[in-house]
């Protein structure tokens, strides 16, 4: 019975807006990053899978339209670039400059630990784009012949990091420069990331927005060196 029940694509579109509403409800109560509403919704979703023994592919057969959603939802960002379009042009050799070289980090960062604890090649380049959009990582893992599965779960993992802890790494480093902040923020952790800049102010959400596409090309040139 519940199999049949869970095998409708409107179980899985019902569960995600759900546990997330619920996410949104429990960070407006304890008004702490901690509290990210992606977080709880995906471990509510996990939870409930496991309790009921649900098989994730009856999950995957509402869930999957999710990611419809992924395309709109990064063309709006453009909106708050647009707004904020007088700050991109005084600041768009440091935006440039700046993303570059935090890809740049990124990416060698990863080939430098995954060399340090000796992990196959095709982990490293299953993680080298981690730090760019999903759409575009994806891209970057096939070319390099890595494992698109292991990429998805990088990009999110970073994401969700850098939405959680941005706030807290903004203050402790006493980063007072909006623009500096917000580039930070985009090129680390994209459009997840991005969602939590856009709560800290506008002028860091629209620099994040930025940062993402301007990452996303640099990170594909880098990599075709690296390939």
């Amino acid at each position: 019975m519940i199999n049949a029940l869970t095998a409708s694509p409107l179980f899985g579109l019902l569960l995600c807006f759900g546990t997330y509403l619920i996410g949104v409800k429990i960070q407006q109560k304890l008004k702490t990053p901690l509290a990210n509403p992606l977080i709880i919704a995906a471990a509510l979703c996990i939870a409930l899978l496991l309790a009921l023994d649900i098989p994730l592919e009856n999950f995957k057969v509402g869930g999957q339209y999710i990611t419809l959603f992924l395309g709109p939802a990064t063309a709006s960002l453009a909106l708050s670039i647009y707004r904020q379009f007088s700050v991109l042009k005084k600041n768009l050799i440091p935006v440039i400059v700046g993303t570059a070289v935090g890809s740049a980090v990124s990416m060698s960062s990863v080939l430098l630990l995954c060399k340090l604890f000796r992990l196959e090649e095709i982990m490293a380049k299953s993680l080298l784009a981690k730090s760019v959009t999903t759409a575009i990582a994806i891209e970057i893992t096939a070319q390099q012949g890595g494992l698109p599965s292991i990429t998805v779960a990088a990009v999110v993992i970073t994401g969700i990091m850098g939405a959680v802890l941005s706030p807290y790494l903004i203050k402790m480093l006493r980063i007072s420069d909006r623009v500096a902040a917000g580039l930070a923020i985009g090129t680390a952790s994209h459009a997840l990331g991005t969602t939590k800049a856009l709560q800290i102010g506008d002028i860091e959400g629209a620099m994040s927005s930025i940062a993402i596409g301007v990452a996303g090309f640099i990170t594909v040139i880098f990599a075709m060196f690296l390939g």
